[in-house]
């Protein structure tokens, strides 16, 4: 029987991430012989005794995994380190998502210690470049002059010691698209409106972590079928230029029938329940086990010649 070590790391081991790695875990052990294997100082000579990953590491580990694994020649789920460090960099992103005439909104980078240029497309929201899960955007992250601005780029500069994103706001719909073994999924729309007086309309840390359950989800989408199969050619487009393998998930935005692509997430969480790729897949009608085998089985049960 095929040995499979569920791969992660102890930073962020959150509630959401630890059922997460047990769900996954759970999930493939209905088909192979599986153990959850932490990604640490020993992981180079544990990680030898198995046939296959299913990384689920996080941050940078998501690049350091799959390097390792290729060194060792043992296949896993999700891409490769390079494009993992492509996806990790929003800057980098949306520079060749730009290179690629996807559709994303107008940008700048500011340098850790500069100041920001001025800008012409206010309202703009600051982002930490290189952060996952919403981390360092908040409800004032969203500017409208140049004072706001500085301040705001100060802040992530100070709290992050990365460059910061200046990205064009788009007020529209907030959607998610996934890719899964070049299956896309349904379309995930995520609608703010319901949320309480005074929070913000987009996801902000508070929204994204505490939120959750007064933020409604439409799957598919509410948006019709010229503007799905739009979202879908792009979505395929930015996979390819971004080197993407196996599976991923896009955040977008759509105004007036115009769609902007905002990141791209080359390992998405894959929590039951939570994620969004998962009420993605159960629009589809996979169940949750049957999309871990299905992922597990593109990304690496071909290299076994299955």
């Amino acid at each position: 029987m095929i040995k499979v070590a569920v791969v992660f790391d102890m930073v962020n081991l959150d509630e959401e991430r630890k059922r997460m790695i047990d769900a996954v875990a759970s999930a493939l052990s209905k088909k192979f012989e599986v153990e959850k294997l932490p990604f640490d100082d020993d992981f180079v000579k544990k990680v030898k005794k198995f046939d296959a990953v299913f990384n689920l590491s996080t941050a940078y580990k998501q690049i350091h995994v799959p390097a390792i694994l290729d060194v060792l020649n043992i296949p896993y789920t999700g891409s490769d380190a390079l494009a993992h460090a492509l996806c990790i960099d929003k800057v980098i992103t949306k520079t060749i998502l730009v290179q690629n005439n996807v559709p994303t909104p107008e940008f700048v980078a500011v340098e850790v210690g500069q100041l920001p240029p001025q800008i012409d497309f206010y309202p703009a929201i600051v982002k930490p470049s290189r952060q996952g899960s919403a981390k360092g955007i908040h409800a004032d992250s969203v500017v409208h002059n140049y004072d706001e601005l500085c301040r705001i780029v100060k802040r992530v500069h100070e709290q992050f010691n990365e460059p910061a994103l200046v990205e064009k706001f788009i007020e529209g719909k907030e959607l998610s698209v996934g890719i899964v073994a070049g299956e896309v999924l349904p379309i995930l729309e995520i609608d703010f409106s319901e949320l309480g007086e005074g929070l913000e309309r987009f996801y902000s840390y508070r929204v994204k972590h505490y939120y959750g359950d007064k933020t409604k989800y439409y799957c598919p989408a509410r948006i019709d079928e010229t503007v799905r199969k739009k979202i879908e050619f792009y979505a395929k487009r930015a996979f390819e230029a971004l080197r993407l393998k196996n599976y991923a998930r896009m955040d977008l935005r759509l105004k007036d029938d115009e769609i902007y692509f905002l990141e791209v997430n080359s390992l998405p969480m894959l929590t039951p329940g939570y994620s969004d790729i998962i009420k993605m897949a159960e629009a589809t009608g996979y169940s949750y086990d049957e999309l871990i085998l299905k992922i597990f089985e593109d990304g690496v049960m071909k290299c076994f010649g299955t």
